[in-house]
């Protein structure tokens, strides 16, 4: 029997709920929950935002934990070895996508709080596949949010082929925005950091930005024009996406990461004119969550977090909804 926290209703109260997970699979792996960070798309699943949820909904996909059980044929990890789950808990595993390591795009993919129960509870399961191993050298306690915020601002430095030599531009400073100016700083790039809460720029320049700029000022952009190859979005929030893409370099690239609520509307003669565009992704595979990890331990990175015992969940989930965590917030124990 595995007990967790779910709702019933959106917005609801995080109850205790116990429930069984049947059978294992012989692909699949069971795994003793450590840790659990709290994202933002908790938040939304939980208030059925994307109208995709089920009740009752058991949140979290930033899963740090030890392997229970492992299926007849799981291969990759063993009975007793911490693992980390994010918001990918399966595929197909025979389609072009899964074939070729690209596991996150599969068009089956499973996620792990979609159709399923999530990390706030003590036991959880996915296909062996999409479970990744701890390093060693990454504290336990910090490590649920590498799984969905840090991999979601890493993998675009490698699918995008970033170089350490250019100009990189981070908008805003939160859950998502201070892990990306760690690891584009790390990644060797002169970081940028727009924000319109100029009280932040001291943290900003702490996380790795070298600039800071208050994106409330239409002439600091102006200034600035013609700079980045990359400009990547973490906010969740409808902007001014023309003056960005004026601050791009040719072939330069707005990459958004943040649930924006509206559709992005761009002017197309500088797009054309400049050869610029704009992207998006969400999370990555396991193999470049993988390296990410790899990554994170070379360079000393790690968020910033908060934590709650798991019995003090409801009161987490509100610091989350009224935008106050500094910077992620995590359950344990």
């Amino acid at each position: 029997m595995v007990k967790g926290y779910a709702a019933t209703e959106p917005g609801g109260e995080l109850k205790a709920f116990e429930y069984e997970l049947g059978p294992l699979g012989d692909y699949q792996v069971d795994i003793k929950v450590e840790y659990c960070g709290i994202c933002h798309s908790d938040l939304s699943m939980l208030d059925n935002d994307f109208g995709l949820t089920q009740y009752p909904f058991v949140p979290g996909h930033e899963i740090v934990g030890r392997v229970d059980a492992i299926g007849a044929n799981a291969k990759g990890v063993t009975v007793g070895q911490r693992v980390g789950l994010g918001w990918y808990a399966g595929s197909c595993m025979t389609c072009e996508w899964c074939m070729s390591g690209n596991h996150n795009l599969c068009p089956s993919a499973e996620m792990t709080i979609i159709g399923r129960h999530g990390g706030f509870a003590d036991k959880v399961r996915a296909e062996a596949a999409l479970v990744v191993p701890l390093p060693e050298q990454i504290e336990a306690e910090t490590a649920g949010p590498l799984f969905c915020a840090g991999i979601a601002v890493f993998n675009p430095l490698v699918q995008l082929d970033i170089k350490p030599t250019d100009r990189v531009g981070v908008i805003g400073i939160g859950g998502l925005g201070h892990m990306a100016l760690r690891f584009v700083d790390a990644w060797g790039c002169e970081v940028t950091a727009f924000s319109t809460s100029p009280e932040k720029e001291a943290e900003a320049r702490e996380f790795g930005a070298d600039h800071f700029v208050n994106s409330r000022d239409p002439k600091a952009l102006e200034e600035i024009a013609g700079s980045f190859a990359l400009i990547l979005s973490t906010v969740s929030a409808s902007l001014d996406w023309n003056a960005y893409i004026a601050t791009l370099r040719p072939k330069g690239r707005l990459h958004i990461v943040g649930v924006v609520p509206q559709p992005v509307s761009v002017e197309v003669i500088p797009m054309l004119l400049g050869q610029k565009s704009v992207t998006y992704s969400s999370g990555g595979s396991p193999a470049t969550t993988a390296k990410m990890l790899e990554f994170a331990v070379r360079h000393r990175i790690q968020p910033t977090i908060e934590t709650f015992k798991f019995s003090q969940i409801n009161d987490a989930m509100e610091k989350l909804r009224n935008g106050k965590p500094r910077y992620r917030l995590v359950l344990k124990h």
